[in-house]
């Protein structure tokens, strides 16, 4: 199936970038919380060179941002960033 555009991230994909458009139309944040957590995984392991960057969170919401054409609510993609961050250095993930 051709696109119009090029994908944002070759390493994340084209799915990955649908998947983030998709998220943008479920109405609340509560039923986004679990599909921004799975796409912000995604980015996580598509990108393991950004783990010991100091900007790593800032990276990944940038990078959400784009995957969704900017329909996503950055401050959202903040705080699940931020708490996945959390659990990893707490070992729960």
């Amino acid at each position: 199936m051709p696109y119009a555009n090029e994908m944002v991230d070759r390493q994340v994909g084209r799915n990955a970038e649908l998947f983030a458009e998709a998220i943008a139309d479920i109405d609340t944040p509560r039923e986004r919380y679990p599909y921004l957590r799975i796409l912000v995984s995604l980015v996580d392991q598509a990108h393991p060179e950004w783990r010991q960057a100091p900007n790593k969170d800032e990276q990944i919401v940038s990078l959400v941002d784009e995957l969704s054409k900017g329909t996503l609510d950055t401050e959202e993609v903040t705080e699940v960033v931020q708490v996945r961050e959390q659990e990893l250095k707490q070992g729960m993930l």
